[in-house]
């Protein structure tokens, strides 16, 4: 059974905030956690909460303010508080996290970090003196890939390679676990497949301790921390996947080995930011890579009806020969 939104913040985010913060959360109207996505902390400024596409402060009643001066002022303090919580009092265990910016707590939500960065070399070390925190409220959706896992997996045949295309907070990490977790599972249209999920920054899996907090289906695999390139070339060699699934691809590399995937057979199910087919064939790269025909559906969102609308599905070869 999924949780209501409020307890999921009430059970997993609250209990990582300072005592401040955490009494003016859970004073909110209910009302309020339907639909929450992020609670953002800044040293001096006012306690934010987002909302769909809208940002409010909250006061120390718990009460919304659209006029954000009047909010709850974030204090050095309650970041500090924060941090240990969440650090759980040692922050040379989550060191390689921090160096990442980020730290994951148990439901797989991400506390995204700010502060003074620390460089060795050309590569970031770690964040120190921290002066904001990104709660960042993850969210699993059963079901709502159904509308486009017909085209994914045509029946009795193998997954095949998709393109989502969407742009920020359009819902495509929610949609692509979705996808995992059914494939994995089985569907009416066909068997379950073996699933690797190569998640280079920790959000389609929200692993925990060695754990995805997310449900993924009982065939998958998760590379968690991986670069997209190195994970999907290692899946193919030694972990057997009908598909993968990764997220944002952008970079030469990811391109290459997408190609050396589908080459050997394997499905690829991954993402990029655009607002539309002819936005991300502006992109060279990604221009490049969808003239070689190495997916076959394309499937764009929006947030026109909310997250995860489905604008379009297009089937490549149809798109370049119609």
């Amino acid at each position: 059974m999924e949780l209501k939104d409020e307890d999921i913040i009430k059970n997993n985010i609250v209990p990582y905030l300072s005592l401040s913060i955490k009494e003016i959360i859970l004073k909110m109207k209910t009302q309020y956690f339907k639909g929450l996505e992020e609670i953002r902390l800044r040293s001096g400024q006012p306690l934010l909460i987002k909302v769909g596409d809208k940002d409010y402060a909250l006061d120390e009643q718990g009460n919304i303010e659209e006029k954000l001066k009047r909010g709850y002022v974030v204090s050095a303090e309650d970041i500090y508080r924060s941090v240990a919580s969440i650090s759980d009092n040692s922050l040379y265990a989550f060191e390689e996290e921090i160096s990442r910016g980020f730290i994951t707590i148990p439901g797989g939500h991400r506390v995204g970090l700010a502060g003074q960065v620390v460089m060795k070399g050309h590569e970031l070390k770690t964040i120190k003196d921290f002066s904001g925190l990104a709660f960042r409220i993850a969210r699993e959706v059963q079901g709502c890939s159904s509308e486009i896992l017909s085209h994914i997996y045509p029946r009795d045949l193998e997954p095949v390679s998709t393109l989502f295309i969407s742009a920020p907070r359009c819902g495509k990490t929610t949609i692509l676990r979705d996808v995992a977790r059914n494939l994995s599972m089985g569907t009416a249209r066909g068997r379950g497949c073996n699933m690797v999920v190569i998640d280079e920054r920790s959000e389609l899996a929200g692993v925990y301790r060695g754990r995805a907090q997310m449900n993924l289906g009982p065939r998958t695999d998760v590379l968690d921390a991986c670069p997209k390139a190195q994970g999907m070339i290692m899946a193919i060699r030694s972990l057997s996947p009908h598909a993968l699934i990764t997220d944002e691809i952008g970079r030469r590399e990811d391109i290459e080995a997408i190609q050396e995937c589908t080459n050997a057979g394997v499905a690829v199910i991954t993402s990029i930011h655009a607002r539309n087919i002819e936005e991300a064939e502006k992109r060279p790269l990604l221009r490049e890579l969808l003239a070689t025909g190495a997916f076959e559906i394309l499937v764009v969102l929006s947030r026109r009806r909310g997250p995860g609308t489905v604008e379009e599905i297009v089937r490549w070869d149809s798109l370049c020969c119609g």
